[in-house]
């Protein structure tokens, strides 16, 4: 029973130290391309319950056409986050009643890849 126990013990700290120790690829992140938007008025307030929509090149933006991913409301801090993006630039519409962004900066940096990237958008 022992002998057992013993073998048991070496094979799991075995396993253990060659998954601890193996080299990762930095291609083998869980980390997503993710992207935050704070949507905001022309003073500064948050915007609780905006609507925000992705698109993936101006055409589509200014059509309303195609957007890359379902629009998402934005919470109690006025911030949305879309999940697992390309890294690549995207065009943004926010809209809350009579307020939009139309104009006002709808185009994003290229996000940088597996990283959370933060924009924050001006509605009036």
């Amino acid at each position: 029973m022992k002998k057992l126990t013993l073998t048991l013990s070496l094979l799991t700290l075995s396993a253990f130290l060659f998954f601890q120790f193996t080299p990762k690829d930095i291609n083998d992140q869980f980390f997503k391309t993710n992207l935050r938007i704070t949507i905001q008025d022309d003073l500064g307030n948050i915007q609780e319950g905006a609507t925000v929509t992705l698109y993936s090149n101006n055409e589509d933006y200014r059509k309303g056409e195609n957007p890359v991913t379902e629009p998402q409301m934005t919470d109690d801090k006025g911030r949305v986050t879309f999940k697992d993006l390309e890294p690549t630039v995207y065009h943004v519409y926010a809209e809350k009643g009579k307020m939009n962004n139309n104009n006002l900066g709808v185009k994003t940096d290229t996000l940088v890849a597996k990283k959370l990237n933060k924009v924050a958008i001006v509605i009036q």
